[in-house]
């Protein structure tokens, strides 16, 4: 197999460990494209008849101390439609516990204004070269995509378009599981927290240099144009549905994309690196007193430096709960 660009792999990395801008916002249909469908709500009847055949997916640990029971829950930041009903139990894990934790909390409107303001072009920033802003636009374009979009940094832009590019699998961020569980939250009167905040999401994202701007935007675009993204993006999605986590767990030596150095450097930047803050924000909220239902990108799961570990370092009893086998596949 080819190996995949570094930018493909970085994209990929931020799909399940970074949340807040992965929406289409005033997404529109262009004169000739062939646009995928906007993302279709359920009526009342509907989702509930949605939640009766809901099922579980992703991956749910039970984490215990002091005689408390918390829980630690891996997620994508895209997904497909039906998915965004829990199954069982999921859903009792979620109503055990006391408050909702997520990396970000999206439906917060001072949240919103903050990435909203972060990710926007930067008034005197170089612009990018005539022909690879060209290219950008031609992806834009052809994702449908709309004015509010089209008005992010070019590099935010071109990882917005990673994001969306899933939507012919049936994958898109409006059907994030993200925002289903702000909205459970909500819905049911718990506390929605944030782990992070945005400072320090796009802080282990975002770039000022020029260069750096430029090289991403092109890996990110010759990625999209070879449709090498869409075959990573599917994998981890139908490894999501399913529950395997191994699928994640062997991400590097599977998607071609962390071979050199300076991959596997942004890799830990993103992933590991975010690790120890968002564990000590679960067990300070657990150690607390109330429990917590915390709700992260799957990447943040695995390994000697993933929550669960970390966790289970800092005295929790920490156990993977099993789901049943997804009927009819994912």
């Amino acid at each position: 197999m080819r190996r995949r660009s570094a930018s493909m792999g970085r994209l990929l990395v931020v799909l399940l460990s970074l949340v807040g801008w992965l929406h289409v916002g005033d997404a529109a249909a262009q004169t000739g494209f062939d646009c995928p469908a906007p993302p279709q709500p359920y009526g009342p009847a509907e989702a509930e008849a949605a939640m009766r055949v809901a099922q579980d997916r992703g991956y749910l640990w039970r984490i215990e101390k002091d005689g408390r029971v918390s829980w630690l829950y891996g997620t994508m930041h895209v997904g497909q439609r039906e998915w965004i009903f829990p199954g069982p139990l999921t859903l009792r894990a979620m109503q055990s516990a006391e408050r909702i934790a997520l990396e970000l909390d999206l439906l917060e409107p001072g949240t919103q204004q903050k990435m909203a303001a972060a990710i926007a072009i930067r008034p005197n920033a170089p612009p990018l070269p005539a022909a690879l802003a060209l290219r950008l636009k031609a992806q834009a374009d052809a994702a449908c995509v709309g004015k509010a979009v089209t008005a992010m940094r070019p590099e935010v832009l071109a990882m917005t378009l990673v994001a969306l590019s899933g939507r012919s699998q049936g994958l898109d961020p409006a059907y994030g599981i993200d925002v289903m569980l702000a909205g459970f939250g909500r819905t049911v009167g718990k506390p929605v927290l944030s782990l992070e905040t945005v400072e320090q999401q796009l802080n282990a994202l975002l770039t000022d240099d020029p260069a750096e701007v430029q090289t991403l935007v092109t890996e990110t675009l010759d990625s999209l144009e070879n449709d090498e993204v869409q075959i990573v993006l599917a994998r981890l999605a139908e490894a999501w549905s399913e529950s395997r986590l191994d699928d994640v767990a062997q991400y590097a030596e599977w998607c071609e994309c962390l071979k050199t150095p300076r991959e596997r450097a942004l890799f830990a930047k993103l992933v590991d690196g975010r690790n120890p803050g968002m564990a000590q924000a679960v067990a300070a909220l657990h150690e607390g007193g109330k429990t917590v239902f915390a709700a992260v990108g799957a990447l943040h799961m695995v390994g000697p430096k993933g929550l669960p570990a970390l966790l289970s370092e800092r005295g929790f009893k920490v156990e993977r709960v099993t789901f049943a086998a997804v009927r009819g596949g994912a």
